[in-house]
């Protein structure tokens, strides 16, 4: 199992522009798609673990998944596999990259780069927002719950991206906001 996490990480890590964001779709497509590691909503309360915990949204991904599967030795390989393309890369990158920063074809192509990037992170964030307003694999029977936790969501990237809110104050926010919606209708079922 070392080998076979190492290799499957080290796939995504080779492959990947632009940070653990974007690496979202394709741990998805290896893990649970292919592989069957894990299944859809596990791979959603791990993103919001790798999220809520310190460091990378990528290694910490790596460590839960690898626990997951294989244990110690798991977390070892799949962590290894994560991290190595990257630190080779950049450290490849380092070592020619003040001699060729001002070459325009260098600048050119980093500029080129940046859309596939924005298209890599977009892509899972619509598909995380679609699964995040299921209930346990099936849609919620309150179409108005789903739409307040559409109009949460949105509200919570705006105040990030345009307010400039701490993301801190806005998980804190949402959690005790939807702890305060369940509770409601929780009691209004009663």
């Amino acid at each position: 199992m070392f080998w076979q996490l190492f290799y499957t990480y080290l796939k995504i890590g080779t492959f990947t522009l632009g940070g653990g964001y974007a690496m979202l779709p394709l741990i998805q497509r290896e893990v649970v798609d292919r592989k069957n590691w894990i299944n859809e909503e596990e791979f959603l309360n791990m993103i919001a673990l790798a999220q809520a915990a310190p460091g990378l949204i990528a290694v910490n991904s790596a460590i839960f998944i690898g626990w997951r599967v294989g244990g110690w030795r798991g977390v070892c390989g799949a962590v290894l596999g994560a991290v190595l393309p990257s630190f080779l890369i950049i450290l490849a990158i380092a070592m020619v990259f003040k001699d060729w920063k001002d070459i325009p074809a260098v600048e050119a192509a980093f500029r080129g780069v940046r859309p596939a990037v924005v298209a890599l992170i977009a892509a899972p964030l619509f598909k995380m927002a679609k699964s995040a307003i299921k209930d346990k694999g099936q849609r919620t029977k309150d179409k108005g719950l789903n739409a307040l936790f559409l109009l949460v969501s949105l509200a919570a990237a705006l105040l990030i991206w345009l307010g400039h809110v701490n993301p801190v104050w806005v998980i804190l926010a949402t959690i005790l906001l939807t702890l305060l919606v369940v509770d409601i209708v929780e009691r209004r079922r009663r």
